[in-house]
């Protein structure tokens, strides 16, 4: 698919208008905010097509050349430029793409223990740790909201929120069934046991973006229970919160205080409501091009962790990394997060021009 040179100057011009905008010092307010933005929007796609803008206008006058002793000596700067300007117009084509308007955001991660018992929680722990090994290779600020421990360590449930730049566009990929195939602490016989857990990767919403009325809440509080230390176990400082219309149902125990809880149960409460109207708007294509969350079952995976010949496969782009420590430990996840994203490019692209 190949950029007309008017849609180039077009992306020149509507960039050129929003830089003297800004630039003029008259916005203020919403106006300045909306102007920003869209400035950081078009921004790379301006660069890119200005790239490519000039990569062509150079062929064009070389190609102009009269004197063939001219034209032999640039024929090598033709040959170089022929051969960059597809890899400068497949960036331009990327740098258009619709891009989902969640991406910028810092995002709430959920993992759940699934199926296979004590392992299934352990596993769910060395999920966490690898996000928060990654977010903090990212420089995002990874902070615990709830955990539901379990007896043997790991976690049946907890929750937690990330914050920083483009959270959600890097992570929003790992939503779904992740299966490990290794042996248990605990297995004398030397066995491989399966086991899963679940993670979602849901944006953060702004306040804005999802109104929520006191009348569609029933906030119960209990007595927190589990590990946690005398104080939590003898006050009523657990708060579960049941959004009514939807069904939706938030506990948070971790805190000190009644209030602390109820603040972060709110937070979560909002993000899933969030993710709730994003799929109801984006329907079918966004379930078709995002993994969604299954049941926990072995059966349904988007990728396995294998211990016992070290890989880690992504099923969904049949990419294996024989690097399963360098995965866990943070690092090596980038890997697989960048070849999800560039194939949800490649797909987009190739539906734009069907």
């Amino acid at each position: 698919m190949t950029i007309s040179e008017t849609r180039l100057a077009q992306i020149a011009a509507r960039f050129a208008e929003i830089e003297a905008r800004l630039a003029s010092g008259t916005l203020e307010g919403k106006d300045f905010v909306a102007a920003s933005r869209d400035f950081a929007e078009l921004e790379p796609v301006a660069r890119a097509a200005a790239d490519v803008r000039a990569m062509r206008a150079e062929l064009a006058s070389l190609a102009q050349l009269d004197d063939p002793e001219m034209r032999e000596l640039a024929a090598e700067e033709i040959a170089r430029i022929e051969a960059e300007l597809p890899e400068a117009e497949h960036a331009l084509q990327i740098a258009m793409l619709p891009r989902d308007a969640a991406d910028s955001r810092s995002a709430m991660l959920e993992v759940r223990a699934g199926t296979g018992g004590d392992e299934a929680a352990l596993f769910a722990g060395d999920l966490l740790r690898m996000y928060e090994r990654f977010a903090a290779e990212q420089g995002w600020r990874f902070e615990l909201v709830s955990a539901n421990a379990s007896d043997v360590g790991g976690f049946k449930e907890v929750v937690a929120e990330i914050n920083g730049n483009g959270v959600f566009a890097k992570l929003k990929f790992e939503s779904g069934v992740h299966r490990v195939q290794r042996v248990p602490v605990t297995e004398s016989g030397g066995r491989i046991h399966t086991s899963a857990a679940t993670v979602a990767v849901l944006p953060e919403p702004d306040e804005v973006d999802v109104q929520i009325e006191d009348k569609d809440l029933k906030i119960d509080v209990y007595r927190a229970s589990g590990a946690g230390g005398q104080h939590v176990n003898t006050t009523d400082s657990a708060v579960r919160i049941t959004h009514l219309p939807t069904g939706t149902v938030v506990t948070c125990q971790d805190g000190r205080s009644q209030h602390k809880n109820k603040e972060k149960a709110m937070q979560v409460l909002r993000a899933r409501l969030f993710e709730a109207q994003r799929e109801a708007v984006q329907g079918e294509e966004a379930a078709a091009r995002k993994a969604m969350v299954g049941s926990g079952d072995r059966s349904e995976r988007i990728r396995t962790y294998n211990f016992p010949q070290g890989r880690v496969t992504d099923h969904r782009i049949n990419l294996t990394l024989h690097r399963l420590p360098e995965v866990l430990e943070g690092p090596g996840l980038g890997e697989l997060v960048d070849a999800l994203t560039a194939e949800d490019q490649a797909k987009r692209l190739a539906a734009l021009g069907e």
